[in-house]
């Protein structure tokens, strides 16, 4: 089976009804978990100690979609070669 990577990620955002942070210098990195269920329970955990500030939102980010090995390289990733 692929591994499934998936980062987790959080920080203040400039309004809690959108997705643009205050500040992305200050964008908090959880990690990079091996699986969904690993970076739930962090994305959890997370969003539970932030509960109390409405404008701090985390989010789940599936690394493993980013990149699809089955598909040509486009030609800015060749120049990386």
């Amino acid at each position: 089976m692929a591994q499934r990577l998936h980062l987790v990620f959080g920080g203040e955002l400039v309004d809690p009804t959108r997705t643009e942070f205050r500040n992305t210098k200050d964008i908090h990195i959880v990690g990079i978990f091996p699986n969904y269920a690993e970076a739930h329970a962090a994305w959890k955990a997370e969003a539970q100690r932030t509960v109390d500030s409405a404008h701090t939102r985390y989010f789940i980010a599936h690394l493993h979609r980013l990149r699809d090995e089955e598909r040509e390289v486009s030609p800015t990733e060749e120049l990386g070669s």
